[in-house]
């Protein structure tokens, strides 16, 4: 039988215990300190995350489920990150949220963990979090939107954003009609329906073994993700008796699971620079080599928003998860375990396509080899990435003119100037986006166009960036530039005029000819550019933050501490 953590302080008869029993009661028995499980829900419900705010209710079935197994259920609300709403970009705050939440993880007398989150950054910070205290952990995605519409056609959040705004910018949507589909984009509660990174990243937390089988992508409003929710209370009681913890059964097997998920589904880039933080915890030999290795070549079978045209909603019904591994079983490892204490393959045998247009069967693929792709060259030493699925064909190989921005303020100020020395096939370039850059590595790379070329019916350009771009984002875009501008990159001494080289197939990006960058250094303009924050978790983060090729975590936080704390509070 497992010796609980929480008897650290409940048990005996001394001063401490009775002070850490009696703060507790407030009308609960007192067999709840006497050999129950303590289940914390780390809960990150905020009116200012919307896609989180209905987890509340998600956090009451868990407690039932908690109560049902014998244990009890304890609220932890946790750091809380609204993609669309903080600012600069909620990935600066990612590091701090998975820093706080596993801080209390650890301090508090709770035996195992049930993870709320939905929006972005929350299920990473979670992990994160999970992974460097090794508690036992299942997570309990939050569920996208249902489908809006407008005009009669299904909207895509975030997709749609960035097509209609485009629209209305060429001249061909009113801004009225922008305005009106407002209200249309977001139906119900949920994160994103299309496959951005709130989808992504749930989907990929079940590849990877965290999340049980079968619910991830369930819609939020869906009353099966809070029966779900209570079976997943239930579970963490059972978790802490076999003692399964995230060290006992995530391996570089379940990563490369989730790899293989994260291709197969179309997902987001953003999913890459999280399972490198996440893998950087728990010790384990991530790189950027594994994702072109292992998932470059998986074919994409999820006609999803914004690779294809369906929307989450309809992922669902088509069979989900499930129906897409079964699709590459083969490409799995069979070894790789899940919350369950069960292999991820053993979760496969009925898994029914349902859709077939929506979920595409392995013979006939939405996209042959669609995975995200790693470049690498004198603009990327480091690496670079570009979601070919979610590009244009004629793109994937090109060279052109270089248009260079210096800061996102740069690029605003010029990018629709009539007199911009710019065509179809310039490539445009955004620097000091990175993590120490802007600071945190914003959702910026998926420039908008010029407004001349837009009026001009160019609707995609290469376009080069060390910041990200949306999951729910589309273009020709390479991001994730390492080392970013501001870390020294190469990127910092690209020049207007310069001619750059893109070559998806040879996985290579280079600017032309390349014994230029050696007689460079960055100018005036690039420099003050690059954020400089005098104080508070601005400095911290750009003092310490690590590049996106290894997952922008501090570099004091890569690795674990585990559950133990020796002192005593009184």
């Amino acid at each position: 039988m497992v010796t609980l953590r929480s008897a650290q302080w409940y048990a005996g008869q001394d001063r401490n215990a009775y002070i850490h029993r009696a703060w507790m009661r407030r009308g609960a028995p007192g067999d709840a300190f006497d050999g129950r499980p303590q289940i914390a829900i780390a809960n990150t419900a905020s009116d200012l995350t919307p896609c989180n705010a209905h987890l509340n209710e998600v956090a009451a079935s868990v407690r039932n489920g908690v109560y049902e197994a014998g244990g009890i259920p304890l609220d932890l609300p946790v750091v809380s990150l609204g993609e669309t709403q903080v600012r600069p970009t909620a990935m600066l705050w990612r590091n701090m949220a998975a820093m706080a939440t596993e801080e209390m993880l650890r301090a508090n007398p709770i035996d195992g963990v049930v993870l709320l989150g939905g929006c972005d950054k929350t299920i990473p910070s979670l992990l994160m979090a999970a992974a460097s205290v090794d508690l036992p952990a299942v997570v309990v995605p939050g569920g996208p939107m249902l489908t809006g519409t407008f005009r009669g056609t299904p909207l895509g959040c975030g997709t749609d954003v960035w097509r209609l705004s485009e629209e209305v910018r060429a001249g061909t949507l009113s801004q009225e009609q922008f305005t009106r589909s407002e209200s249309a984009m977001i139906r119900s509660r949920g994160h994103c329906n299309t496959m951005g990174t709130a989808s992504t990243m749930a989907l990929v937390a079940e590849a990877l073994g965290t999340v049980v089988p079968g619910v991830a992508g369930t819609p939020a409003p869906d009353s099966r993700l809070l029966e779900a929710a209570h079976g997943t209370g239930r579970l963490a009681v059972d978790m802490v008796a076999a003692d399964r913890r995230p060290g006992t059964f995530l391996t570089k097997a379940s990563f490369n699971n989730a790899i293989v998920a994260l291709a197969a589904i179309g997902g987001s880039t953003n999913a890459v620079v999280h399972l490198l933080a996440i893998a950087g915890r728990l010790g384990i030999d991530l790189s950027l080599d594994d994702f072109d290795r292992i998932g470059s070549r998986v074919p994409v079978l999820v006609d999803l928003q914004p690779a294809g045209r369906f929307l989450m909603e309809d992922f669902h019904r088509a069979g989900g998860l499930a129906a897409v591994l079964r699709e590459v079983r083969d490409l799995l490892d069979p070894d790789a375990l899940t919350v369950t204490g069960e292999p991820l393959v053993n979760h496969l045998d009925d898994a029914p396509i349902w859709d077939g247009e929506v979920i595409r069967t392995r013979a006939e693929p939405l996209v042959a080899e669609g995975g995200i792709a790693v470049l690498r060259g004198n603009l990327a030493p480091d690496g670079a990435l570009i979601k070919p699925a979610a590009a244009s064909a004629h793109l994937l190989r090109h060279r052109g003119r270089a248009v260079v921005f210096d800061s996102i303020e740069d690029f605003h100020a010029r990018i629709d100037d009539p007199d911009l020395d710019v065509d179809a096939d310039s490539v445009l370039v955004l620097r000091g986006c990175g993590p120490k850059g802007y600071p945190g590595m914003p959702e910026v790379a998926n420039m908008p166009l010029p407004k001349k070329l837009l009026e001009q019916g160019v609707r995609d350009m290469v376009r080069v960036c060390d910041g990200r771009m949306s999951g729910t984002a589309y273009g020709t875009v390479v991001l994730h530039v390492a080392p970013e501008a501001a870390a020294g990159g190469p990127l910092a001494l690209a020049r207007t005029g310069d001619h750059i080289s893109l070559d998806v197939p040879a996985r290579r990006i280079d600017l032309v000819p390349a014994d230029e960058l050696a007689r460079r250094t960055p100018t005036k303009a690039t420099v003050t550019g690059f954020a400089s924050p005098r104080r508070g978790w601005e400095r911290l983060y750009v003092d310490h933050v690590l590049q996106a090729d290894t997952g922008a975590d501090l570099d004091f936080l890569i690795g674990s501490s585990g559950s133990e704390v020796s002192r005593e509070s009184h």
